[in-house]
């Protein structure tokens, strides 16, 4: 029984620290994934306001929450207040299942993060996986008496100490500087131009159509060869999915440049083949002081090289009043959706150097001045 409980305890333990640590490299997805259920509970009428304040603070919780995951597991792996450890990492799993089994069986949530961007799991292994977790944590609760700590008191708790600043300064530090493996359709590397396309073995969906027409105060569906005559009046047509396709989204499917016309110019934009810099801009309320200085720096630098530099946003208006009223840049201000801003700059602002539709580099707003050289 004893090498039976070591190997559920390595297992939940290295389990946990690995779901922490591929989160922690991009705390804001988890970020984004917790304001998702927030929308969707607040849109379902669950303690709305409350949740609309949960959704403000995202990002404070998703940080707590990997710290948490990686810190159970390290206090599970080396023994430290195994009864306090188990009783917490039983009653987060139950949460985990509750979360996973809402997004398997109501299907208003795509997936729920579990493992990142990185490591993506449909829904039902997500769920599955935590049935399996539950059930291992079970069995060590039951057994705990033949779980011995590696390190006892005052060590246990400078290690657990060790981790909780680790666990925090990675995320502090990805936030500041973007994660340290993107795993994003955005990522260096990367032709946007081709990843906006359809993917060469797309499978589409499979519809089938009916037509309500009405006559007499009568309203009766009928099939395309089976339309009915002149005396009928047409009152709508409905859409009815037959087979659901396969690999049929293009891997970014929501990136789109307008401009201050709203002529779509995203073939335009991208389809250069020279160098040139996309400024991604999701909001001006977040600390323009800390880059503004340094934007100025390298717009200057950029103008002596004849890079073009576009300013990629959500909200046009401010965007302009800040770029070319209030400063002068006369610059190009593109809007795109927000959620395709929050994935592909997963730091306010982003830049990207790009050449022609690749992207060559990406950096933060700390990292503004390394852009060129």
């Amino acid at each position: 029984m004893k090498i039976a409980v070591h190997i559920a305890r390595v297992l939940v333990g290295s389990l946990f620290i690995f779901s922490g640590l591929v989160k922690a490299i991009d705390p804001l997805g988890l970020g984004y994934k917790m304001q998702e259920f927030f929308e969707v509970w607040a849109s379902d009428g669950y303690l709305p306001g409350f949740m609309n304040y949960l959704h403000t603070q995202s990002l404070w919780f998703s940080i707590m929450m990997i710290v948490l995951e990686i810190v159970l597991g390290v206090a599970l792996l080396i023994g430290w207040k195994k009864n306090f450890i188990l009783t917490f990492l039983l009653l987060l799993t139950l949460f985990f299942t509750f979360l996973t089994g809402y997004v398997l069986f109501t299907g208003k949530i795509r997936a729920c993060g579990c493992f990142g961007d990185c490591i993506p799991l449909t829904p039902m292994q997500t769920f599955v996986k935590d049935i399996a977790l539950t059930i291992l944590i079970i069995f060590l609760i039951i057994y705990r008496k033949n779980i011995q700590p590696v390190v006892k008191g005052f060590f246990g708790s400078i290690i657990i100490l060790l981790t909780v600043t680790g666990a925090t300064v990675l995320q502090l530090y990805v936030l500041k500087h973007l994660p340290l493996k993107d795993c994003l359709p955005y990522k260096k590397g990367n032709n946007l131009l081709e990843l906006r396309k359809m993917p060469a073995d797309a499978i589409p969906d499979k519809y089938d159509y009916s037509f309500v027409y009405e006559k007499d105060g009568i309203k009766k569906d009928f099939t395309t060869d089976n339309l009915p005559d002149s005396s009928w009046k047409f009152s709508e047509r409905k859409q009815i999915l037959i087979s659901k396709g396969k690999n049929n989204t293009p891997a970014i499917n929501d990136f789109s440049l307008t401009d201050s016309t709203g002529a779509n110019i995203t073939d335009e934009v991208l389809g250069q083949t020279g160098e040139y810099y996309l400024f991604f801009l999701q909001n001006l309320d977040d600390g323009v002081s800390r880059w503004s200085a340094a934007f100025s720096d390298f717009f200057q630098k950029a103008k002596q090289q004849n890079r073009p530099v576009y300013i990629i946003t959500s909200d046009k208006d401010r965007a302009n009043a800040f770029f070319n009223v209030r400063n002068a840049y006369n610059l190009p201000v593109l809007t795109t959706d927000v959620t395709a801003i929050k994935t592909a700059a997963r730091a306010n602002p982003t830049l990207f150097s790009m050449k022609g539709a690749v992207v060559q580099e990406k950096y933060s707003w700390a990292d503004i001045a390394k852009a060129i050289k």
